[in-house]
C-alpha cells in the first residue's frame, strides 16, 4: 500500500477520494483517510523501535482493524509485515519469529498470552482483543484484556504524529510463510521492486480481481493467510470498502452482503459448501443482488457445489489459480467453466504454464504432469535462508508450485492432485483429489480427505477419511459402492474412517500432514 497515493488522493489531485472508501468491523468504522492515519502513526511507533526499511514486523492477530493498519505502517516504512497463522504453537511462533528476525511483534492479547512463555525477548505491542472477537470465539474476557506493564498498542499510536512522507521507500508487502505441510514453514520474501514496477503490480492486482473505487466487499478469510492478505490489499489500493468478519460465518455473510450492498467477494470453496448447507427459506432471506464478482481459489471445489453456487448467484463466479510464490496464474470464468468443468482458465496475458513429464520433457495436451509457470509480471521470490529450495522448484526459468494436471488443446489449465499427495499403489499413479470430488459429491458427505496409508503388498493404498452428520447411515460398503458408478475400480478406496471433522485451517486448507502423520512417522517418512 502507498500511503503517499491515498494520501495525495484525499487532498482530490487525481483518482478516487480516501473518504469514500472504508473499512469496518462490527459497528466500528473508519475511513480509509483515518485508516491510514493510525497506519502512519503506527509506522512513527515501529520506527522510534528500530524498524527500518527490510525490517520484518511480524503481526499474531485474527481479522482486524489493526491488522490494516499494521500493514500500512509497515508499507510506509518499507518493512515487511510478517503475518502469522495464529493456530500455531508458541514453539512454531517462536521459530518464525526467529527465522524471519523480526524486531517487533504485533499481537492481540489472548494469542500473545497463548505464546510469550515460549519466546525469546521481543518488543510487543498488545492489542485488546476487541469484542467481535471474544464474542465469536468465546474468550476469556481476562485473557483478552490488557495487564499493567503491556505496552498498549491503542495508546502509543494515540500518542504518535504521523509518520512524515519524504523519501518513503516501496512497499516490500507480506513475508508469507507456507504451512508447513512437508516440514518446516518457509517464508516467502518478494523481491523489492521499482516505483513503476510497484505501481503496475498493484493495477494487475486491481484488475485480476476486478477492483476500483466504490466496490465493496468483505474479508471473510483469515488475514495471515497469502490469498485474504493479497486482496484486501488490492481492495484497500483500489479505494474500495471492506468489512472485516472475526470469523467465518455463512449467514453472518448474507446479512453482510445485504446491509452493505456488497459488490464483490473472495471466498473458497468450504465457504461455498457452509453457505449451501444453510436451508433454503433462510438462503432466499437475504438480498444478495448487489454481487456483481466473486473470486474463489485457495483448494479444488467440487463440481457440484459450483453449479450449485452458479445457479444461485449467477454466472458472476471466477475462478482462480495461484500460489505464495507465484501470484496469480490463471482464472476462469462462470461461462468458461460450465463448458469445461473443472478448468482454471488459460494462463493470464504474459504469464505461461508449461507441464514437464518426469523426465523433465514437455507434455502435449491432455498429458499430466507438473505444472511450471512464469512469473512474468510478478515480484520474483526468495525462501527465507533457504536459496537452494528455491532451484529446487525452478526449471527453464519456471517455477512448480508441486501441482499436477494437464493444458487441454485451447492451453485451459486442469489440475489432478497435487504432487506430493500422489499414491502410488502397485505401480499405479492415484490422485486423492479426484476421488475427494467423487465422494463430495455424495448427498451424506459434509467433507472428505483421502490419503495415502502404508500397504506391505502394493506399499501404498487409499484410505478416504468422511465426515458426516450424526445418524448418517453410511457404511464403507455402500461408500465403495457409490464411487464404482463415478470411477474406475482400482481408484475407489478399500478403507474409510467416519470422522466428526476434518482439520482445516482458516482458509480452507485441508491439513493433510495431520492425517498422514499417525501413518508414516513410525516408518521414518514424512509427506
Amino acid at each position: 500500500m502507498e500511503y503517499m497515493q491515498h494520501k495525495v488522493n484525499s487532498m482530490g489531485s487525481a483518482g478516487f477520494a480516501v473518504s469514500e472508501g472504508y473499512a469496518s468491523m462490527g459497528e466500528r468504522r473508519l475511513s480509509l483517510a483515518q485508516l491510514w492515519s493510525r497506519g502512519a502513526r503506527l509506522a512513527t511507533a515501529l520506527a522510534e523501535r528500530d524498524v527500518t526499511t527490510d525490517s520484518p514486523v511480524a503481526i499474531l492477530m485474527r481479522n482486524d482493524l489493526a491488522f490494516l493498519e499494521a500493514m500500512i505502517a509497515c508499507s510506509i516504512l518499507g518493512a515487511y509485515a510478517v503475518p502469522l497463522n495464529w493456530h500455531l504453537s508458541g514453539d512454531e511462533v517462536a521459530y518464525i519469529l526467529n527465522d524471519s528476525d523480526a524486531k517487533v511483534l504485533l499481537a492481540h492479547s489472548d494469542l500473545y498470552r497463548r505464546v510469550e512463555d515460549r519466546l525469546s525477548p521481543i518488543q510487543a505491542l498488545l492489542v485488546e482483543t476487541p469484542s467481535e472477537i471474544r464474542q465469536a470465539y468465546a474468550l476469556d474476557s481476562q485473557v483478552c484484556a490488557l495487564g499493567a506493564g503491556d505496552a498498549s498498542y491503542d495508546s502509543i499510536v494515540h500518542a504518535c504524529e504521523e509518520r512524515g512522507l519524504s523519501g518513503m521507500p516501496v512497499s516490500r508487502g507480506s513475508i508469507i510463510y507456507t504451512s508447513g505441510t512437508t516440514g518446516r514453514p518457509k517464508g516467502v520474501r518478494r523481491a523489492t521492486l521499482s516505483d513503476d514496477k510497484a505501481r503496475a503490480f498493484r493495477e494487475l492486482s486491481q484488475r485480476w480481481f476486478d477492483l476500483g473505487p466504490g466496490i465493496r466487499s468483505v474479508m471473510a478469510g483469515p488475514a495471515y493467510h497469502s490469498a485474504p492478505n493479497t486482496y484486501t490489499r488490492a481492495v484497500l489500493h483500489s479505494g474500495g470498502s471492506i468489512a472485516l468478519m472475526p470469523r467465518f460465518d455463512a449467514r453472518a455473510l448474507l446479512s453482510l452482503i445485504e446491509r452493505d450492498r456488497v459488490t464483490h467477494l473472495h471466498l473458497v470453496p468450504t465457504m461455498f459448501i457452509r453457505l449451501l448447507a444453510l436451508p433454503p427459506d433462510v438462503r432466499a432471506r437475504y438480498d444478495i443482488s448487489s454481487l456483481k464478482f466473486v473470486v474463489h481459489g485457495a483448494a479444488p471445489c467440487p463440481h457440484e457445489v459450483k453449479r450449485a453456487m452458479i445457479d444461485w448467484w449467477g454466472p458472476i463466479i471466477h475462478e482462480y489459480y495461484a500460489a505464495t510464490e507465484t501470484g496469480m496464474v490463471s482464472r476462469s470464468s462462470s461461462e468458461e467453466w460450465l463448458v469445461r468443468p473443472g478448468t482454471l482458465g488459460k494462463a493470464w496475458p504474459g504469464r505461461e504454464i508449461r507441464i514437464y513429464d518426469d523426465n523433465g520433457a514437455r507434455c502435449g495436451p491432455g498429458e499430466v504432469g507438473e505444472v511450471y509457470v512464469s512469473l512474468h509480471g510478478v515480484p520474483d521470490f526468495s525462501y527465507l535462508h533457504a536459496a537452494d529450495r528455491r532451484r529446487e522448484i525452478e526449471r527453464d526459468g519456471l517455477v512448480s508450485n508441486g501441482d499436477v494436471g494437464y493444458l487441454d488443446e485451447d492451453g485451459y489449465l486442469f489440475l489432478v492432485d497435487r504432487k506430493k499427495d500422489m499414491v502410488i499403489s502397485g505401480g499405479v499413479n492415484l490422485y486423492p483429489a479426484e476421488v475427494e470430488c467423487a465422494l463430495a459429491e455424495h448427498e451424506k458427505v459434509l467433507d472428505c480427505a483421502v490419503i495415502g496409508v502404508p500397504d506391505p503388498e502394493f506399499g501404498e493404498k487409499l484410505l478416504a477419511y468422511v465426515q458426516v452428520a450424526h445418524d448418517h447411515g453410511l457404511t464403507a460398503d455402500s461408500l465403495m459402492i457409490y464411487l464404482r458408478t463415478k470411477l474406475a475400480g482400482l481408484k475407489v478406496p478399500r478403507a474409510y474412517k467416519f470422522v466428526s471433522e476434518l482439520p482445516r485451517d482458516d482458509s480452507g486448507k485441508l491439513m493433510k500432514r495431520k492425517l498422514r502423520d499417525p501413518y508414516w512417522s513410525d516408518m521414518g517418512r514424512t509427506i
